[in-house]
């Protein structure tokens, strides 16, 4: 049964095949489920929300390539309401494999994934420069189209190797080495679990309209209630040029209160908030928070201002 999610058993889907990073985050976000791989990160959703699988891991950023467009535009687009329920980091080392025999000389096409290849141009360009790149929906599928013979090499995790008979002609060769990637499992929208104490919310904001200070006002709801932002980023609507929704990471849970303020002030200020949940955080602790702003100051507060309002007086 998959720990720490607040999700039924599996099946469960990730961006695949077999051997991919997703599919190593999958067994360990889902633990003991059946895993079943996708093609692309939208085929994974399409799944949670078709009901052909209870929940999808899908890489969400990467320590130096930044967030997975994919699937921000995957969470923003219409369906389903979505959830995270749980993340995970995992190291990202990339090896360059072939079929036995192969020689550097020998290679005209490198498939991988384009984050990976972001990751690796450099060794690329010094090491294969007559190569041709090749972007795939997968580490792990370029791996697998190298076994089938589609293309000489790929740029996939050295598990795929000997799951797809494939040699490592290079270890771990990422220009910037200790890349970590966070992975995320998605179900369809529910009530949030409990709060843990150290947890991670994630929202989707539009503008009511572009004028300036509109980001500010969206920041100032945070930093007011003193909550602190871990990620945040813009993504372009899909209609009129210039039009963009912020996907925003926050520290704490929905059940703060803190946390719960800022979300209802968003929700008066911008044309739409889409909750994508509150889920334990991988990474690290959370800070300490200010002096007026935990649950009981918030309670408190709100017991003054009732009095107010009963009495005139506190």
């Amino acid at each position: 049964m998959p720990s720490d999610t607040g999700a039924p058993r599996g099946p469960y889907g990730f961006l695949g095949p077999e051997g991919s990073f997703a599919h190593a985050a999958a067994q360990a976000l889902a633990e003991g489920a059946e895993l079943v791989p996708q093609a692309t990160v939208a085929e994974a959703v399409d799944a949670v929300r078709t009901g052909e699988v209870a929940g999808a891991v899908v890489p969400l950023e990467n320590s130096v390539e930044g967030s997975v467009p994919a699937t921000l535009d995957e969470l923003a687009a219409p369906g389903s309401p979505l959830v995270i329920t749980a993340e995970t980091y995992l190291p990202v080392v990339f090896d360059l494999l072939a079929r036995p025999g192969t020689t550097l000389a020998a290679i005209g096409t490198v498939a991988t994934h384009p984050h990976a290849a972001a990751q690796v141009r450099r060794y690329l360009l010094a090491r294969l420069p007559g190569a041709k790149l090749i972007p795939v929906g997968s580490t792990a599928g370029g791996a697998q189209a190298v076994s089938d013979g589609q293309y000489d090499a790929a740029v996939a995790p050295a598990a795929a190797g000997p799951r797809y008979r494939l040699d490592s002609l290079a270890h771990d060769i990422a220009d910037n080495p200790g890349a970590v990637t966070r992975f995320v499992l998605l179900a369809p929208s529910a009530a949030p679990q409990p709060p843990t104490g150290n947890d991670r919310t994630t929202v989707l904001t539009y503008l009511k309209d572009n004028h300036a200070g509109a980001l500010l006002e969206i920041l100032t709801e945070f930093a007011a209630r003193g909550v602190n932002l871990t990620r945040i980023e813009s993504r372009p609507t899909k209609g009129r040029l210039g039009q963009y929704c912020f996907s925003i990471d926050c520290e704490g849970h929905v059940c703060d209160a803190r946390v719960g303020d800022a979300l209802a002030a968003l929700h008066r200020i911008c044309a739409d908030v889409r909750y994508l949940g509150s889920y334990p955080r991988r990474d690290g602790q959370l800070g300490e928070i200010q002096s007026g702003r935990t649950d009981a100051d918030f309670g408190e507060a709100a017991g003054w201002l009732d009095r107010i309002r009963d009495t005139g007086t506190a």
